[in-house]
């Protein structure tokens, strides 16, 4: 219940933020499944700021979603700096939003065939005309918790990165 609590007084805080800063945010989640959009739809008045979601679960849905190069989500791997980075630049070239969240990893409770650790996220933060900050994060605990854990990572990074600190993020969501 508290993570919960923290997670809402999470989106409520950003999007008060953003609009303040008349700012729009698209997102696309793939271990979370819209659980980031969500928590920010449940805030009144997120419909100023918030553009939509991309919920691509799988590789085919960041090829043919987000127009990721499937050669590169093999090579590089679907949990990876490079795919989260990739899919926050096209989801802020596609949804025209000022600033985009994009998040992949693996919930478990089962890996995926690869050597990634089940618990594994990587979180990208993009603001138009700036930086991409992209965090690898290792979570512990049921399925529900790791994308709980994820959820409330990625809206600590989006607010620093709209505060202009993206490198720096809560140290007990980490594992």
């Amino acid at each position: 219940m508290q993570d919960n609590d923290a997670a809402e007084k999470k989106a409520l805080n950003i999007v008060q933020q953003l609009k303040e800063l008349s700012m729009t945010l698209a997102l696309s989640e793939s271990c979370t499944a819209g659980l980031i959009s969500s928590l920010l739809a449940g805030i009144p008045g997120a419909s100023a700021v918030l553009w939509g979601s991309y919920v691509c679960y799988t590789q085919e849905a960041k090829v043919s979603m987000l127009g990721l190069d499937n050669k590169e989500l093999t090579s590089f791997g679907l949990v990876s700096k490079e795919t989260v980075s990739s899919m926050a630049a096209m989801t802020l070239k596609k949804s025209g939003a000022d600033i985009a969240v994009s998040i992949t990893g693996l919930a478990g409770p089962d890996g995926d065939g690869s050597r990634v650790p089940v618990g594994t996220v990587w979180i990208a933060a993009y603001i138009k005309n700036g930086d991409i900050s992209a965090r690898e994060f290792h979570f512990e605990g049921s399925r529900n918790a790791v994308r709980l854990h994820a959820a409330i990572a990625a809206l600590d990074l989006l607010q620093n990165a709209i505060n202009g600190r993206p490198e720096s993020i809560d140290i007990k969501y980490r594992k």
